[in-house]
């Protein structure tokens, strides 16, 4: 009884090893966007409000960042578009923030995978946020 116990436990504590080295094995990439989008958005009052992000997309395979790099035009558009689309209250929530970041990304993710036939991104960031 012990020793099936024990074949138990090896078992487990392999299995367990074998997924964790799959997960240590992904490797991710980031392409950022430049220079930084620099657009407009609707605005309350009679000044424009403008909005300044740095942008960048996570991708799961290095390989894909090729692709990536060859849509920038495609996709920039994109997102210069969907902020030119906000509200002032949007912009400057947090929770509205995240909205947008949501968007984005499902706008950019779609327009991969139109382009490339799967989806590319894993995860858009705005690492810089600024606006006035």
């Amino acid at each position: 009884m012990k020793k099936f116990a024990s074949a138990c436990m090896l078992l487990l504590l392999v299995a367990f090893n074998v997924h964790s080295a799959d997960e240590a094995l992904e490797e991710y990439a980031y392409y950022g966007f430049e220079p930084e989008i620099v657009t407009n958005y609707i605005a309350n009052r009679k000044k424009l409000g403008f909005v300044r992000i740095s942008v960048e997309l996570m991708v799961k395979n290095p390989d894909d960042l090729m692709s990536v790099e060859r849509h920038d035009p495609l996709l920039r558009a994109a997102i210069v578009e969907i902020l030119g689309n906000q509200t002032e209250d949007k912009v400057k929530s947090l929770s509205g923030r995240e909205e947008i970041r949501r968007e984005c990304y499902e706008v950019v993710n779609r327009l991969l995978e139109n382009e490339t036939g799967k989806p590319l991104v894993v995860n858009l960031l705005f690492t810089k946020y600024l606006y006035d």
